[in-house]
């Protein structure tokens, strides 16, 4: 009985384009707090939420998860983000704040398409050692589980990032980094950024626009019957509109993110000559 419920099991894959990077010390919390996006403080342990790390101008640099697992330790899972320049960057920081940033050896993320065993929503749960984390939304149950490596596929990691960009959660390659504020792309969807909390990069920036209704741009996601780049414009005709934040391969061509001003209806545009359909942004995912 045992064996053919594994195999009917949904199978746990690799991410390899998911990074995990390790605060741990008495001044962890306080050290994200000075320089992420998020309110940090005020998180409970046991608990995650996402966040983001951002330029002095603004600009987002990385989009991520940050659990508490205790109150000196912050577990951050990062997408698409190298995990090593993450931390060199994060380091020039610590001056005289006691705390490690480290890679943890022997620990991957891996991903599930099926509900947790015990984490719901914003809980973790943090047996056997795994850590699991409930990722799932409007779209379908899905789980991060952190923990020992296991085997790639290739058709599941590439159907995980379509399921991120349908639900807006933004995988930024390395040139679409540093170029959008996080209302362009629609972070508050996912509640990865604070307007009320103390000072970190970029904050003065991110709170002058909510607070005067400045901003004029945000996340559209579309389809297309062909592959589509990053960085690809949008365009209206003979104008360009928009522009691809990042996009994944499905089936059918490509599923992406567009940076769109917030009037645009989203009908009868193209990129790289090909037509885009506009499709809803799937709710869910916010913690």
């Amino acid at each position: 009985m045992a064996d053919n419920l594994s195999r009917t099991s949904p199978p746990v894959f690799a991410l390899p384009d998911h990074a995990l990077v390790v605060l741990e010390g008495p001044d962890a919390v306080a050290f994200a707090q000075a320089q992420f996006a998020n309110d940090v403080a005020t998180l409970a342990p046991g608990r995650w939420q996402w966040n983001a790390w951002l330029t002095p101008k603004g600009r987002v640099m990385a989009v991520f998860a940050v659990a508490k697992r205790t109150q000196d330790s912050l577990w951050l899972v990062l997408p698409d983000h190298p995990a090593d320049t993450f931390v060199e960057a994060l380091r020039r920081f610590v001056f005289r704040r006691k705390l490690e940033i480290e890679v943890p050896a022997g620990v991957a993320v891996s991903g599930l398409f099926a509900q947790p065993a015990h984490a719901r929503g914003a809980a973790l749960d943090d047996a056997d050692g795994v850590l699991e984390l409930d990722v799932g939304g409007d779209g379908g149950p899905r789980t991060w589980r952190i923990g020992p490596a296991v085997a790639a596929d290739a058709a599941s990691q590439s159907a995980w990032q379509v399921a991120d960009l349908r639900h807006g959660l933004p995988r930024l390659p390395a040139s679409q980094r540093e170029q959008w504020t996080p209302q362009q792309l629609a972070l508050d969807r996912l509640a990865a950024y604070s307007v009320k909390k103390g000072c970190y990069p970029g904050q003065e920036i991110v709170a002058r626009t909510h607070f005067l209704g400045k901003a004029k741009r945000s996340l559209q996601c579309f389809s297309a019957a062909g592959v589509i780049a990053d960085g690809t414009p949008v365009r209206e005709g003979d104008r360009d509109v928009g522009e691809v934040a990042c996009a994944a391969p499905d089936s059918t061509g490509s599923v992406m993110l567009a940076v769109m001003p917030l009037e645009h209806a989203g009908h009868d545009v193209v990129a790289d000559g090909h037509l885009l359909t506009r499709q809803p942004l799937l709710d869910g995912l916010r913690r």
